[in-house]
């Protein structure tokens, strides 16, 4: 599947991304499951140090009980990426924009995500085919961001990451992002249903 066609399916359902951070093997798989069965399709397992592989790990087997797609986080080398891959990570995320990573995960077909916060990132990330975008840090950036950037991108497909929760989800959304990711969101039972509520469920 193309990348784009990947993030497409997957987020046009429930247009957000669940991010669990520094969690072990079976705390992640256990918020992998709540956000399952919120009806979230795609979770995010970051990697930014060797000792969170393991929990990457035991949400792709988890997933693979349930035909759900997880990726891994913060991918920002060559070596990360191949490794994840080697693990079951159907999609991969980055902080910003990695110019060898990009050009790596087109050549393996792995649906990438990179990080974007100006105009010129986002000039590069298109020249270099990606059109899915994460909007990083989008409680810093703001709302209002996204609908300026969007005016002289408008094939940008952007993914609104870093302090997104229930009660900001729906302004990002409604500026045009076609998704948020969250995480402590998605452990409590009432900021939940506010989420729920926010992003149209």
């Amino acid at each position: 599947m193309d990348p784009a066609d990947f993030f497409a399916a997957h987020l046009g359902r429930t247009p957000v991304l669940g991010i669990f951070r520094g969690l072990d093997p079976q705390q992640t798989v256990e918020m992998c499951v709540r956000a399952w069965d919120f009806g979230v399709e795609l979770v995010e397992i970051p990697v930014q140090t060797p000792d969170a592989m393991p929990s990457l790990r035991a949400a792709v087997a988890a997933a693979a009980e349930r035909g759900k797609s997880v990726g891994a986080g913060t991918v920002t080398t060559v070596d990360q990426l191949v490794a994840v891959r080697e693990i079951g990570a159907e999609f991969t995320v980055a902080p910003g924009l990695h110019p060898d990573v990009v050009r790596e995960s087109h050549r393996l077909g792995l649906p990438h995500l990179p990080g974007v916060a100006t105009a010129t990132e986002i000039a590069s990330a298109l020249a270099l085919g990606n059109t899915w975008l994460k909007a990083f840090p989008a409680r810093q950036l703001g709302a209002g961001w996204i609908a300026a950037q969007l005016a002289p991108f408008p094939s940008v497909r952007f993914v609104a990451t870093g302090g997104i929760d229930a009660g900001n989800a729906a302004d990002f959304l409604a500026a045009g992002c076609r998704g948020v990711a969250v995480g402590s969101a998605l452990a409590d039972p009432d900021a939940l249903a506010a989420l729920k509520a926010a992003v149209g469920g």
